[in-house]
């Protein structure tokens, strides 16, 4: 064994040690369903914006988007960043953080369906919703798992399947475990080598090409694909193409606040002061490592020589951009990545099959078949879905991987972001806020955002050439990215539009959901003013 791969080997023995260890630490929290979904709604500052930004930015950041992003707009692309920090997390807080943690406390609402089924009073939106989640997280789940192969194809010389299998199994030990509590330790552990980790990069791939401001000059004098800039568009303020990386930052900004797994943190935060320590936190967390990440990403076309190209496109394979440049870094540094996108991968794995497994045991299997279910055993069936939640996005990512010709999981995994976020984004947001939000305008928005996903799965999957539907349907369907905007977008016209026009809750039923934000308590001076 080399140095790197001894460095590399002792790093992650190190790593797994502790993730396990978490795991059977935290176990006593998780005797009940709201120890083990929530963490008995006792979760510090620290913990649950460690737990959201390491549930947001998992590997496919690090490899995929900044290596795709990097490569199409250069250094602009540190604006996707910057909109997930200031968007997809200080508004998020802000916005949802708070109202979130009152309601879903007042209608004792575990999940994202649990709340939907509760404020408006419908069992079947309850299942729907649940029905969307196993649909749309399984693929999204599976996709984590990207970018791992090349990663560790630069130490170890092991199948990709061996790699997908470790990720799996150990995470799955210490989330069993502990749940909740155990995932957010673990968070907030991991989001520590994060920050390092992405730092540490950044730095040495600067060293690489003489630093910032060699990099930089030898990026600018890089012409676009099409030849529409000579030099310059890769260094610029917007990049060659500012509307498309305007809907690039909306879908992973704005989208965030429709994920169930990323809203789910704010039920379990404990106090008001957390919340306010939590917004800067998560704030500083995602401009560091989105910022970072994309940013990073931007001097890919530095490495033009050092990526693969698809032989039959010609176009740069972008997952292998990033472990490109970092092939050329010091053992120590790559040796910090490969824990790094580890930890990403891990963090975001675990919140998703949390999410999974907790929405499926009691929005569906409680709700319609066992509705005395004990609390002992609703956490059973918990543990076992956490089980058949990971093994199925592990075959899904093997599969994928030994048959590259199954495109239609890639697509599907391309979409689910989009599908997710514009079926849930405008019915949480407004029925936080609006008392006048019907159960038509949240079906209706269910039956948007699914419908905008499959139209573009198909689209995508039979190649249909959308150039004739007319410039704003072609435009709309081009990408995943273009319809998941303007499923997202479209939804929050929609569901007000839709209410207006269907029949009300009765305004007493309503006003008792909201009198929870009306409570009066009583603070020290310290925490606010007379």
């Amino acid at each position: 064994m080399n140095s790197t791969q001894i460095l590399s080997s002792v790093l992650l023995i190190i790593f797994f040690a502790l993730m396990i260890a978490v795991g059977f630490y935290t176990r006593r929290k998780a005797t009940d369903v709201a120890g083990f979904v929530l963490g008995g709604r006792s979760v510090g500052p620290w913990l649950t914006a460690f737990a959201f930004g390491t549930s947001y930015f998992s590997a496919v950041i690090f490899v995929g988007y900044a290596g795709q992003f990097g490569w199409l707009y250069g250094m602009s692309a540190t604006w996707a960043g910057l909109g997930n920090a200031f968007i997809g997390s200080l508004l998020a807080w802000n916005i949802l953080g708070r109202r979130t943690r009152i309601m879903t406390q007042a209608l004792d609402a575990k999940t994202m369906p649990d709340f939907f089924g509760k404020r408006f009073l419908s069992t079947p939106l309850k299942v729907i919703a649940s029905i969307i989640v196993f649909i749309f997280l399984i693929p999204y789940t599976a996709s984590l798992y990207n970018g791992l192969s090349s990663l560790f194809g630069l130490v170890f010389d092991i199948p990709y399947w061996v790699v997908i299998l470790i990720m799996a199994v150990l995470t799955g030990i210490y989330v069993i475990f502990g749940g909740y509590m155990a995932t957010a330790i673990n968070d907030f552990i991991q989001g520590i080598i994060m920050l390092f980790g992405i730092s540490a990069v950044i730095m040495a791939v600067l060293h690489d090409n003489g630093g910032l401001l060699a990099a930089t000059k030898a990026l600018s004098q890089i012409p676009t694909d099409d030849g529409s800039w000579a030099t310059g568009a890769f260094s610029s303020f917007f990049g060659p193409d500012p509307l498309a990386l305007l809907f690039v930052v909306i879908l992973t900004s704005l989208g965030t606040w429709g994920l169930p797994q990323m809203v789910g943190k704010f039920y379990a935060i404990k106090s008001e002061k957390d919340i306010h320590k939590g917004t800067i936190i998560s704030t500083v967390f995602a401009i560091v490592v989105a910022g970072g990440c994309y940013f990073l990403g931007g001097f890919g076309r530095l490495y033009a020589d050092k990526i693969t190209y698809d032989p039959n496109t010609g176009r740069p394979m972008f997952d292998t951009i990033v472990p490109a440049m970092l092939s050329t870094l010091p053992s120590v540094i790559i040796a910090i990545v490969i824990v790094l996108v580890l930890a990403a991968s891990m963090s975001t794995l675990s919140s998703l099959v949390l999410t999974s497994s907790s929405t499926f045991t009691l929005d569906v299997i409680k709700a319609k078949f066992k509705k005395d279910m004990k609390e002992d055993h609703q956490v059973l069936y918990m543990r076992i879905f956490i089980v058949f939640f990971i093994v199925i996005s592990a075959a899904i990512a093997i599969i994928k991987d030994s048959y590259p010709g199954l495109t239609f999981i890639a697509q599907m995994m391309g979409v689910s972001w989009g599908a997710l976020a514009g079926a849930f984004l405008a019915p949480f947001l407004y029925g936080l806020y609006w008392k006048k939000t019907t159960k038509a305008g949240v079906a209706v928005c269910y039956v948007w955002g699914v419908g905008i996903a499959v139209i573009q799965l198909i689209v995508t999957f039979a190649e249909l050439d959308v150039t004739k539907w007319g410039t704003v349907l072609s435009y709309i369907f081009k990408s995943s990215i273009n319809s998941g905007v303007v499923a997202m977008v479209g939804g929050l016209i929609i569901v007000p539009l839709v209410s207006l026009l269907t029949p009300k809750f009765e305004n007493n039923v309503v006003d008792e959901m909201f009198e929870c934000f009306d409570e009066k308590v009583e603070v020290a001076k310290k925490e606010a003013l007379d």
